[in-house]
């Protein structure tokens, strides 16, 4: 009995190790230590707040535009194309959730074509370069960050820095994200795009 009890307590302590290193690896967040506002020595505010679309949109929008509120920036930029191409983009819809929100239409800039993370660094790379935005805080869910930022920080390589402010939690992430087969699914997907995403970073 007691050597089973052994086998279990080392089957959780394993399985907890695993949970933690997935987060580690995939959940940036480097306002975290910060506290609700920004402040100065590496919490300082940003030119612009980024949302991406995808996954959970509305977690990410509410996310960003509580940043805004909180005065981390005083531009919000949202990007994403219309899953239908006949309809508005996700980044009209995103717009309107922010105005909705209270955040006014004047500080919020669109990037409506990108339909994929590397079309969302892009295309708010074109934006920033505009409107001469140095620095973004992207926000994205949890099990998204790590990869945008790698994608992120490519595109804005001459251009300035890029922070990562992932959601709390999102309908696909939640807090006890490892009791949820989808979240597992979500994980196992990121991870080998991230390492494809360091890969094609590391070629000439």
């Amino acid at each position: 009995m007691s050597k089973l009890l052994g086998s279990l307590i080392g089957l959780v302590i394993i399985l907890g190790l695993i949970i933690f290193g997935v987060n580690r690896f995939v959940s940036l967040d480097d306002l975290a230590g910060c506290g609700d506002q920004p402040t100065s020595a590496g919490c300082a505010p940003a030119d612009a707040i980024v949302a991406i679309s995808g996954g959970d949109t509305s977690a990410r929008t509410d996310e960003a535009v509580k940043l805004y509120q909180a005065g981390w920036a005083k531009t919000l930029i949202v990007s994403g194309a219309a899953l239908d191409p006949r309809g508005p983009s996700n980044a009209a819809a995103m717009r309107r959730h922010a105005i909705d929100a209270g955040v006014p239409a004047s500080a919020i800039l669109t990037d409506n074509l990108s339909q994929d993370t590397s079309g969302n660094a892009l295309g708010v790379a074109l934006v920033a370069k505009e409107h001469n935005l140095r620095t973004i805080i992207v926000v994205t869910s949890p099990y998204h960050q790590q990869r945008a930022s790698i994608v992120f920080n490519r595109a804005f390589i001459d251009i300035g820095t890029v922070r990562n402010h992932p959601t709390p939690t999102d309908k696909y992430w939640p807090s006890t994200w490892w009791t949820n087969p989808t979240s597992w699914y979500l994980v196992a997907s990121e991870m080998i795009k991230t390492i494809a995403e360091l890969t094609r970073s590391k070629m000439p």
